[in-house]
């Protein structure tokens, strides 16, 4: 049944699939009454243009149209489930599928996995969608987490696949591309949601969404409200390789020939992102031997009173003698300062560096845009491929250069690749990096660092290419990070001077109001307080302290106590100073001792706001919001109604912890001391099943045991994290046991000690 309007149209009693031609977003809420409302406000944010055309699947149906007033008049809004898209481009297809299908893909091997695996279709999406029939909707039950042929894609992708008529209430797929060039985030509080862009799960009520690791396949069991995460493989940097470097420094321009190639668009113009530096040189270089029509962009603040830029004064002079076509665009700290209204809220992030490589990336799109083109190459990935960074000379073992290589490049997704997406997506313009090919990655992480570091030279077997190919200038120029080569970083000092600031990172903070809030940390030494105080640093809110409370009852029900005199400790790790106050620990007095920490912090801080690790637990949240709220200061809390197993597997695979106390059926002392890892999540869950059962009760997040170990089923110690500049060690321990389902671990010695590199 078709039901046709002027401005769009719905299909009804179908199944769902909409495959999008160019760049788009995705979206949806599961195990949600109000999915449908949260999906079309979600929409409204990843609207970026105004020719933006959506489509809708719901457990009723599927729908599209041309405006979204238009969507929301003839969605069925009864459903628990929703997923959806806008794009520019969205093409609707005849051939529905069981359950539903999103992505935001551009594959750049399309002819060779449609030869490969007789796949139907032409466009990226119709061929990821057949590989997705195939490989995970025809053997969903396998629990398999890698997928060879995912391996065997070289693109930038985002998709969510909807299995309805799955086994056990129907299955949601969500993966990314391996380095992660697409984003995807998604949240887990009161049912489960995702999308392409955080903003938009925070419209709709998430403000504290994930984002989904690269090398994780998510599986959503929505009838149960279950995650899995299932580990995909992933590079590696053995074993290294043996052939000669003569044979290295001929098959690398190769590679990289081959991938400028692929993400060359048909019949199109495209742009360069140029500095007149090594890398973006040799890929403009090769671009021109590739018979391409492209133009270099190149943007400087160029200001008086300042020396002229050092990527201005290159890239004009190696265009000339390259005879490459480049547009320069020199910028005030008056347009500076107009960037800087629109990228920070843009990349959801007040960090220095990140928003001074933004500025040049958003107005060298914005000339490439006003130029009619819509794919623009970067430079992006050398720096991690071929050691451009100084940590990487600082690794001791030579051997283990290509480890820290390829622990950067596992990193980029959060320090660059949003960022740069969300910019490019703000000018409809796809940006692409040559030098992140899945097999050029792959090849050059295993070349021997011997090749990689020569000296004092980075990059090395990079620079004797470009020397080869007779760009001896370039390859001899030093690295020059963007925001200082284009002269960004002064004109960054220079406006937050003007405006009375001491600090860039004040002033920069002036442009995302939402962001511009000191806050002081609850912290206890365990996972739930350092997760949360990481979740919000990751956000881009200023933590200035850490504030913890020392109670001498061991029976709190407000205050986590074992290992807490740790917290000097990891707060030095931290690098925060601590507020520590002792309290007796009787019941609602020791309210009064946590409201005398709030006016310390607040007075020797200057805090506006606490951040708490609170999960499920009512009786502890609503009376430090009480306390908060009587001392003026707001509350973040944002753990509150995560799901539980979702939480722990997520802090286990983020930090390193152990269990310092337990008491419930189930545990027993082997559980102190020892690093808790993914296994053990899963016996948790299984003990909460057994007791479950055991009581002849459904199970249900508070029956059986509390996985989290809120109800005071277990307490813990983080020893390390991506929050930790050190790294905490026990030295000396002994366990206490007063039952056999009843122990404490007592630290009697501890130290921190340096993070290895390797």
């Amino acid at each position: 049944m078709e039901d046709k309007t002027a401005n769009g149209y719905c299909i009804t009693n179908q199944k769902f699939r909409l495959e999008i031609e160019q760049m788009c977003s995705i979206i949806g809420v599961f195990n949600t009454e109000r999915s449908v409302e949260l999906v079309l406000k979600g929409l409204e944010v990843l609207k970026a243009r105004e020719d933006a055309e959506f489509g809708i699947g719901t457990d009723n149906g599927e729908y599209f149209a041309t405006e979204l007033q238009t969507l929301e008049q003839g969605v069925t809004q009864e459903s628990n489930n929703c997923i959806a898209c806008c794009s520019c481009k969205p093409v609707r297809s005849s051939n529905l599928i069981e359950g539903g299908f999103v992505a935001d893909a551009e594959l750049y091997n399309v002819d060779e996995l449609r030869a490969k695996y007789h796949a139907a279709g032409e466009k990226s999406h119709e061929v990821l969608l057949g590989l997705l029939e195939r490989f995970v909707g025809a053997h969903e039950s396998e629990l398999k987490g890698d997928y060879p042929v995912l391996n065997e894609i070289d693109g930038a992708y985002a998709w969510a696949y909807w299995l309805r008529e799955a086994t056990n209430g129907g299955v949601l797929y969500l993966a990314r591309d391996m380095l992660g060039l697409r984003p995807l985030w998604f949240a887990h509080v009161d049912g489960f949601a995702f999308a392409s862009e955080k903003r938009a799960l925070e419209a709709m009520g998430y403000p504290h969404a994930i984002e989904l690791d690269p090398r994780i396949l998510l599986r959503y069991r929505i009838k149960d409200d279950r995650l899995r995460f299932l580990k995909r493989d992933s590079f590696s940097t053995v074993p290294e390789l043996t052939e000669d470097k003569d044979e290295l420094k001929e098959k690398l321009p190769a590679l990289l020939r081959a991938s400028i190639q692929r993400r060359l668009p048909r019949g199109e113009k495209v742009g360069v992102l140029f500095s007149g530096g090594l890398d973006s040189t040799l890929i403009a270089y090769l671009c021109k031997e590739l018979d391409a029509d492209f133009v270099c962009y190149t943007v400087a603040v160029d200001e008086p009173g300042m020396k002229e830029a050092e990527d201005l004064r290159y890239a004009t002079r190696i265009a000339a003698d390259l005879g490459l076509p480049v547009a320069l665009k020199k910028i005030g700290v008056d347009d500076v300062e107009r960037y800087l209204k629109e990228v920070v809220p843009l990349i959801d992030d007040t960090d220095g560096v990140k928003i001074s490589v933004a500025v040049p990336l958003y107005a060298a799109c914005e000339m490439a845009n006003e130029d009619g083109i819509n794919t623009v190459f970067s430079g992006l990935g050398t720096e991690e491929l071929f050691a451009g960074y100084e940590r990487h000379k600082r690794v001791k073992k030579r051997e283990a250069v290509n480890k820290e290589c390829l622990t950067g490049l596992l990193s980029m997704h959060e320090r660059d690749l949003y960022r740069d997406y969300m910019v490019a997506k703000a000018h409809g313009i796809s940006l692409r990096a040559p030098f992140l090919a899945p097999d050029l990655v792959a090849y050059a992480l295993r070349i021997p660092a011997a090749y990689k570091l020569a000296g004092d030279t980075d990059k090395a077997i990079l620079r004797e290419i470009a020397c080869d190919l007779g760009l001896k200038d370039v390859a001899g120029r030093k690295k020059r990070a963007v925001q200082y080569g284009a002269n960004v970083v002064k004109g960054i000092e220079k406006l937050a001077k003007r405006n009375g600031y001491r600090y860039t990172r004040d002033y920069l903070r002036t442009f995302y109001p939402a962001r511009d809030l000191k806050l002081g940390s609850l912290f206890s030494s365990g996972k739930d307080s350092t997760f949360a105080l990481w979740l919000m640093r990751k956000a881009g809110y200023p933590v200035d302290c850490l504030i913890t409370i020392k109670s001498r009852n061991p029976e709190s029900y407000m205050f986590h106590t074992p290992a807490v005199e740790l917290v000097e400790l990891q707060a030095e790790a931290i690098g925060l100073p601590l507020v520590l106050q002792e309290t007796a620990g009787e019941k609602e007095k020791e309210l009064e001792d946590l409201r005398a920490a709030f006016r310390e912090a607040k007075a020797t801080y200057g805090i506006k706001g606490v951040i708490t690790g609170a999960l499920w637990s009512t009786y502890q949240k609503e009376r430090i919001d009480r306390i908060a709220r009587e001392e003026d200061l707001a509350v973040f809390s944002p753990l509150w109604h995560s799901n539980q197993e979702t939480e722990m597997r997520l802090v286990v695979s983020h930090f390193e912890l152990m269990f310092t106390g337990i008491s419930a059926y189930g545990l027993d002392k082997s559980w102190l001391g020892r690093r808790i890892m993914m296994q053990d999540i899963d016996r948790l869950v299984a003990l909460d099943k057994k007791l479950a059962r055991r009581g002849d009760q459904l199970s249900s997040r508070f029956d059986g045991l509390n996985i989290a170990g809120e109800g005071g089923e277990f307490e813990s110690l983080v020893l390390d994290g991506p929050l930790f500049k050190k790294r905490l060690v026990v030295e000396e321990r002994e366990i206490v046991e007063a039952d056999a389902y009843t122990a404490r671990l007592v630290v009697k010695a501890a130290k921190l000690v340096e993070k290895q590199i390797y």
